[in-house]
């Protein structure tokens, strides 16, 4: 690859964009300042020749790079989310580039109990002599997903320059508020128009994932019975008081997100809520396996009837809703999606690694849409964290892998 990379430069300025979603928003995007970087996207798209780049009223961004071939090959959609994730502030990011890693502490500047290390960040210790990009220790660093953003730009950068590599259309997509599970909610599959995809959302150099979570929703809501605190004996029934009673019936030691690891499914309180008559418990509910989701909630609805055996007057509802599903599902059906980017990997010089993602993105939800769509590698770690990380080289590997893939698909006529 002869043209420069401006993947850095590019994720640098992507960063101190704010784009942070926002949980419970009645709007879409959930934050308006998501379409802040979509209108960055678009310019610097039809500056590179993107002529039908574009952003719709939702905040999805499209573009296109035409084929180059005189034959008919399927077409590609590469996908990344602008959004960054509400645990962490994405405002007033100051990344630091960190020159030739020497595998040291990284004290971040502006909060000096924000130490990054090898020891508690073990893909760190691999990293050394690359160029790291972290935050300044008050606020997310964005690299999730802001360097599949980046490195989707600089791959439409070498494309443009470079037209004698061969390939098909290739869409391009960036999405809003995937962090808060509506990435999709509003696409529009013909408009996007592919046949399959790969989103630029994954971890460690090399990394496939092919296999996500299933995953649901579970709302409960627990109605109290209201009396005046003073004359409240043997009559009132607090809602909070039950609701904290039920998630500290929970089991401890297993079946959370602090407990387990690789295919082990969890039950996760994420929020509560309440006054002395109404309160609501939120969950997440995750397994690998979609059957299991099932076992999850009614062990989860014996806990909540075990707690409510001691308040037979209390009116509650166990709310299910369908988050998105485990998208091997679909990719065990067209195998060659999965193969052509572990080729591709090994064109760009890299020891490819399938592995399973404990969580989901965009693809888990294309796929059952009808783009089947794995996960490439972007270097993006400590997600979601204010140690957050990113190393330069692995989002170069990055580009260079999806231009072989590219290459590939041009092979796989129709």
């Amino acid at each position: 690859m002869s043209t420069p990379s401006t993947v850095e430069e590019r994720f640098i300025r992507y960063v101190q964009i704010d784009t942070t979603a926002i949980p419970g928003s009645p709007t879409f995007p959930s934050s308006l300042i998501q379409k802040d970087l979509g209108k960055v996207l678009v310019q610097e798209l039809k500056e590179l020749g993107i002529s039908d780049a574009e952003m719709d009223e939702h905040g999805y961004v499209f573009g296109t790079i035409p084929s180059n071939l005189d034959y008919k090959v399927p077409t590609i959609c590469f996908c990344s989310h602008m959004d960054t994730a509400p645990d962490v502030t994405g405002k007033d990011v100051k990344p630091i580039v960190h020159r030739n890693y020497d595998g040291n502490p990284i004290t971040l500047p502006d909060d000096s109990s924000q130490v990054i290390t090898t020891d508690k960040h073990w893909y760190l210790k691999q990293k050394i002599g690359d160029d790291i990009i972290t935050a300044s220790g008050k606020t997310l660093l964005g690299a999730d997903d802001k360097a599949g953003v980046a490195i989707i730009m600089d791959f439409a950068y070498y494309m443009m320059k470079n037209p004698s590599v061969p390939h098909g259309d290739i869409r391009i997509l960036f999405t809003p508020d995937e962090e808060i599970g509506r990435g999709v909610d509003f696409l529009d599959m013909k408009k996007l128009n592919a046949d399959y995809g790969y989103t630029l959302d994954g971890g460690p150099e090399g990394s496939l994932e092919n296999e996500s979570f299933s995953a649901d929703a579970v709302t409960v809501e627990i109605r109290g019975i209201s009396e005046h605190p003073g004359y409240a004996k043997g009559k009132m029934v607090n809602a909070i008081k039950v609701a904290s009673e039920f998630v500290a019936a929970l089991p401890k030691n297993e079946w959370s997100p602090e407990t387990t690891e690789k295919r082990e499914g969890f039950v996760h309180p994420t929020s509560i809520t309440g006054t002395l008559e109404n309160a609501s418990v939120s969950f997440i509910v995750r397994d690998h396996d979609t059957k299991l989701l099932e076992l999850h909630q009614t062990r989860l609805k014996a806990i909540l009837d075990g707690v409510l055996a001691n308040y037979p007057e209390l009116h509650t509802t166990f709310t299910i809703k369908e988050q998105y599903r485990n998208m091997r599902e679909v990719l065990d059906t067209v195998p060659f999606v999965t193969e052509y980017a572990l080729q591709a990997m090994e064109k760009a010089g890299l020891t490819p690694k399938v592995d399973l993602i404990r969580g989901g993105t965009d693809g888990s939800r294309l796929s059952f849409m009808g783009l089947p769509c794995p996960n490439i590698f972007t270097g993006e770690m400590a997600i979601h964290s204010r140690h957050e990380y990113v190393s330069v080289q692995d989002m170069q590997k990055a580009v260079k892998t999806i231009v072989a893939l590219s290459e590939i698909w041009s092979n796989h006529k129709v």
